[in-house]
């Protein structure tokens, strides 16, 4: 009986603690081009994944990126080395980026994973909470 209790409790802790960790999403998922010839730019996210990090040895002339419904939601004409570029104005969905690097195109794909609104309302929670705990 005294086993069956133990085991019980810690299904239900793990349960427990699984949920509280799931809660944590990311903003967005990248998948990256893997091609050896676009192995000369560094595409990544940044550590809170609302931000699109690119750094190359070739000038970045410019990105875009195209949504599922064929529209373009970001154009940035770059014209250097590096850039960051910001995804929280993006909308929920599969979005597919080029890079243009003279003569390079190089295309990959993020995932936005939240809406940009919830995402927001997050991040407002979290410093409210944060200047609350310094008082």
């Amino acid at each position: 009986m005294k086993k069956t209790l133990v085991v019980l409790i810690i299904a239900c802790s793990g349960l427990l603690c699984n949920s509280a960790t799931a809660q944590k999403k990311d903003f967005a998922l990248i998948e990256k081009n893997v091609n050896i010839t676009a192995s000369d730019l560094f595409h990544d996210l940044n550590k809170t994944k609302d931000t699109l990090i690119l750094n190359g040895d070739k000038r970045i002339r410019s990105v875009y990126s195209i949504n599922t419904n064929y529209k373009r939601e970001t154009q940035e004409y770059i014209d250097a080395n590096s850039a960051k570029v910001a995804l929280n104005h993006l909308s929920k969905g599969k979005h597919i980026f080029v890079v243009e690097q003279v003569p390079l195109k190089i295309v990959f794909v993020v995932r936005v994973l939240q809406d940009p609104k919830e995402f927001s309302k997050v991040e407002v929670e979290k410093i409210t909470a944060s200047n609350n705990d310094k008082k």
